[in-house]
């Protein structure tokens, strides 16, 4: 398992170091210059230009590209254009809310998509798989922003079950609807392949051996089906990860939610590359680390798999 690990993070540098590259080469072409736009239209162009050496945006190409793997090896991101912070203070001061919402959209993607997977394929047929199928269908089709107005229109304008958008003074109600606004796409899609393998699995003669048995259907369905039909669902997740943290930057833009999405925002509008290009390496890194997980965890729910 060591080796294994190991032999994957080895193989996770060649693909940072591609990252790192594309993410120099499209912050570099984007057009804007961020000397004048910290100056303004009507800044002395003696200092803009002093500015403009300050950052190193006049040495050449490969040079500015050397700094930039340098200062990312290092961990020394730089400085933000708009606000004197460095690079990783400003990332470290939204994280927390960040992976706060991601995790609980998380978690309520998988709770409640498992659960209508098995509610669905159990019952296939009835009632309830047809009304599982639908709100799938609905989760998968709507996107982040039309979830997110829809909840705020009903729960915060006219239920007034929610105060208000934002973190408030840190109640846990605020977070409730960017939360499933976040999951709400993952959620369907988790209940769509929840369904699938499970069917696929419930027609497998060990489980009709441990019918004839006399387990009861709780037994059977969570200790022998799901557990071999988790791997599919696991993967999805994994992949899905870089979809959920693309989402929180709508999620958190709507919702006036404090975070790395909400910072990445403002960085774009205002050409603060320094931040965007630590924004993407951060979401790029948990993409990257959220895969390696998800294939560890394979040999947790089928044992025949071996990474010696």
């Amino acid at each position: 398992m060591v080796t294994y690990i190991l032999r994957r993070l080895l193989g996770a540098i060649p693909v940072v170091i591609g990252v790192i590259l594309v993410v120099f080469i499209l912050t570099t072409i984007v057009p804007g210059d961020p000397a004048l736009i910290m100056q303004g239209q009507r800044g002395d162009p003696q200092t803009i230009e002093r500015i403009r050496n300050e950052m190193g945006l006049n040495d050449p190409l490969h040079i500015q590209l050397l700094n930039f793997y340098k200062s990312v090896f290092t961990f020394n991101l730089g400085r933000s254009y708009t606000n004197n912070m460095t690079v990783v203070q400003a990332i470290m001061e939204r994280l927390p809310y960040t992976f706060g919402l991601a995790f609980l959209a998380m978690l309520f993607a998988v709770i409640f998509g498992v659960l209508f997977g098995i509610i669905s394929a159990t019952k296939q047929y009835s009632s309830y798989d047809y009304i599982v199928m639908v709100i799938s269908l609905l989760g998968i089709s709507a996107p982040a922003f039309f979830v997110g107005i829809i909840c705020i229109l009903v729960f915060i304008v006219w239920l007034r079950w929610i105060p208000g958008t934002g973190t408030g003074n840190g109640e846990l109600v605020y977070v409730i609807l960017p939360a499933v606004t976040l999951g709400a796409r993952l959620l369907a899609l988790i209940a769509r392949l929840t369904r699938s393998a499970m069917l696929e699995v419930i027609r497998q003669d060990y489980i009709t051996t441990a019918r004839a048995k006399g387990l009861p259907d709780l037994i059977v369905v969570f200790k022998h089906a799901l557990k071999n039909a988790m791997i599919p669902v696991v993967t999805i997740i994994g992949l899905q990860t870089a979809e959920v943290m693309g989402g929180v930057i709508i999620t958190e833009r709507i919702f006036g939610w404090p975070g790395v999405g909400r910072l990445s925002i403002n960085a774009v509008t205002r050409r603060d590359f320094p931040v965007i290009r630590g924004v993407v390496l951060f979401m790029a890194l948990i993409f990257i680390l959220a895969n390696i997980l998800v294939d560890i965890s394979y040999g947790f729910f089928d044992p025949r798999i071996r990474y010696d």
